[in-house]
């Protein structure tokens, strides 16, 4: 069947605008009768009247005789003809609504002038506008790769009666022969729609949650039942066959079911324990995890047993106190030695600003009896004592020098030198002398370096603090030498 004939073998009708070039009417004439259709010289009632669009007649044409009663009567490009020769059967025209042309704009996001121009064309030849504003057009054809297409979406999406399409939205239309708006799909905002029941509570369902419970947390008293973590680990199950169930419900919804009902729930979950018997903390149990292992003790070592002929303590080696070395990481404090027995049986507080050192044979200070005289006592403490001090020497540099360090010229003085060396104030925490001695040596007040201890908490990085901020005072010209003239 020839393309322009209807179904019923009747020629379908065409009129040519007056004004379009002759050479262009007699080539559209010929096509037209090639295929079956019939040019009148006059506007058809039903068939298609072929304009030059863009041009003052087809305007004029348009308003004389685009009516509502001739819903059959339709305009067209004249390159209609030709469209419909290619494309091998006559193109509807569905791009048309109550009666008119729908009313399209092709943005600018679609870069392609040659795309745009062709776009252009195909909805002229299906019945479409395509030369609107954006404003008054019922469709917008954008380019759905770009921003500005979903700036588009959201733009017009609350108006009813404007569309937002792709560009291959045309083709997808001529292809089915219809009009069909891409679908606008519900999404809903969260919440039961009105009426609608969520999943109920079964006897079931608290019976697995009892046992849970149960399991996790089989005392009360331990606290912990109402806790959120308790009811996400249980929905965390999920992928376990066996806990299959807990998807009936959220972790909200479980948790709420215990709380609202934990009177007569917690009733259930004790005969569960009681049959059960579950020890505090069993493995497995919520709240519980592995301990963590213990450190070994400090083994120390005891006395040695009392002499059975003289009931003393027996002198040497024998006697030694040991301690195992340790260390502790600043800034917390450290152990202070309370004091050590001084000549003639005086009693010298000391205290240590680092770690204290490894004791090696410091003897106790015990009473002198029997075969021990007192002179000796004392001069065998006095010994051992500079052994000591030997190993407690810990100042650097112009420190000063610790005072146990002076005991051996306090001897050769007398007792007075030994009464000025005597404490008249509790000796100073270890933190406190470190700070003390830093602004001795560098010649700050106690204050400034106590307040920047106290941010970085390291007696080091403190004491190179200062001694840089002394290097870099050192280091400044004096005021004759800036202002002497310079020769």
């Amino acid at each position: 069947m020839p393309i322009f004939q209807d179904a019923h073998g009747m020629a379908i009708k065409f009129f040519i605008q007056k004004d379009i070039p002759q050479e262009i009417q007699a080539e559209v004439c010929e096509t037209i009768a090639a295929l079956g259709g019939r040019v009148e010289p006059k506007v058809p009632r039903a068939g298609f009247v072929l304009v030059q669009p863009g041009t003052t007649e087809e305007e004029r044409l348009r308003l004389c005789w685009s009516t509502p009663e001739r819903p059959e009567r339709y305009f067209v490009p004249y390159t209609y003809v030709d469209a419909c020769k290619v494309s091998g059967m006559l193109l509807k025209q569905i791009f048309i609504h109550e009666g008119k042309p729908i009313r399209m704009h092709i943005d600018s996001s679609i870069a392609n002038v040659n795309v745009r121009a062709a776009l252009s064309t195909r909805i002229m030849h299906s019945g479409g506008d395509p030369t609107a504003s954006a404003q008054l057009a019922r469709v917008i054809l954008a380019d759905p790769n770009t921003e500005i297409f979903q700036h588009l979406v959201k733009t017009y999406q609350g108006e009813p009666e404007k569309y937002v399409e792709s560009y291959l939205w045309v083709k997808k239309c001529i292809e089915k022969g219809q009009v069909i708006y891409t679908p606008v799909v519900y999404k809903n905002p969260g919440g039961r729609r009105p009426g609608e029941e969520r999943t109920q509570f079964t006897e079931q369902d608290e019976e697995h949650l009892c046992n849970w419970i149960a399991a996790k947390i089989p005392y009360k008293e331990t606290g912990g039942r109402t806790g959120n973590r308790l009811y996400q680990q249980l929905c965390e199950m999920a992928h376990d066959p066996e806990f299959a169930w807990v998807t009936r419900h959220t972790w909200q919804s479980w948790r709420e079911r215990y709380k609202k009902n934990a009177t007569r729930l917690d009733a259930k979950i004790a005969q569960i324990v009681d049959q059960k018997k579950p020890a505090h903390g069993e493995k497995g149990q919520y709240g519980y995890v592995r301990k963590p292992e213990e450190k070994p003790k400090r083994v120390r070592k005891k006395r040695s047993p009392m002499n059975a002929d003289t009931d003393s303590p027996i002198a040497g080696p024998s006697t030694v106190h040991t301690m195992e070395t340790y260390s502790v990481p600043m800034p917390v404090p450290l152990p202070t030695l309370t004091g050590v027995m001084g000549p003639n049986d005086t009693f010298s507080p000391v205290v240590y600003s680092t770690p204290p050192p490894v004791f090696h044979h410091m003897p106790m200070p015990t009473p002198v009896t029997g075969q021990m005289d007192a002179a000796t006592a004392r001069q065998n403490a006095r010994e051992e004592e500079m052994e000591d001090d030997e190993e407690w020497q810990i100042r650097e540099g112009d420190a000063p020098t610790p005072a146990w360090a002076k005991r051996k010229a306090d001897d050769e003085d007398g007792p007075n030198k030994r009464a000025r060396t005597s404490p008249t104030a509790p000796p100073l925490h270890p933190i406190d002398q470190a700070v003390h001695d830093i602004a001795r040596e560098f010649r700050f007040t106690v204050e400034e370096v106590q307040e920047y201890y106290d941010k970085c908490g390291d007696p080091e990085r403190t004491k190179n603090r200062f001694k840089k901020m002394r290097d870099v005072l050192n280091a400044l010209p004096d005021d004759d030498e800036q202002s002497r003239p310079s020769a």
